[in-house]
């Protein structure tokens, strides 16, 4: 899998994932134009539709309604280093039985994002830096071992 994020100005980026684009964005108040949702909120959303993913797939294969099914997600932020500290999964599926709430709720534990953030995964950041050099319109990067 893989997402690239190109600055697209102010506090602006698009991201794009295989052929789909998004935008994500600063509120006004944070110094953006609130022209996308946030990279918390962004994580937030994953989460939630990862876990709705799960959700629906449980309902399905039960031949279960899937209809008016939500997943809200909240957090609350932490300090030193800043993230966000806790995550509250609330999953709505009206008219499920009480004979399917454990077995929904072992589907959406199955999330893969879920899974991801009770886990410490290794994160390697890399910095590449670059020369944007013009030729005949064309723009390419020079990858330079140093600036």
């Amino acid at each position: 899998m893989e997402t690239t994020a190109t600055h697209l100005g102010g506090s602006k980026f698009e991201v794009t994932a295989r052929s789909h684009r998004i935008v994500c964005d600063q509120p006004e108040d944070n110094g953006g134009a609130d022209e996308g949702m946030t990279p918390p909120e962004l994580l937030l959303a994953s989460l939630a539709t990862c876990a709705g993913y799960y959700a629906a797939q449980y309902l399905k294969a039960r031949s279960l309604k899937t209809d008016r099914l939500t997943v809200r997600v909240n957090a609350e932020k932490a300090k030193q280093p800043a993230r966000l500290g806790s995550f509250q999964i609330e999953v709505t599926a009206p008219g499920l039985e009480g004979r399917h709430e454990e077995g929904l709720l072992r589907a959406v534990k199955a999330c893969l994002i879920h899974n991801t953030l009770l886990g410490l995964p290794e994160i390697l950041v890399t910095v590449n830096p670059c020369i944007v050099a013009r030729d005949a319109g064309e723009t390419r990067e020079l990858l330079t071992s140093a600036l």
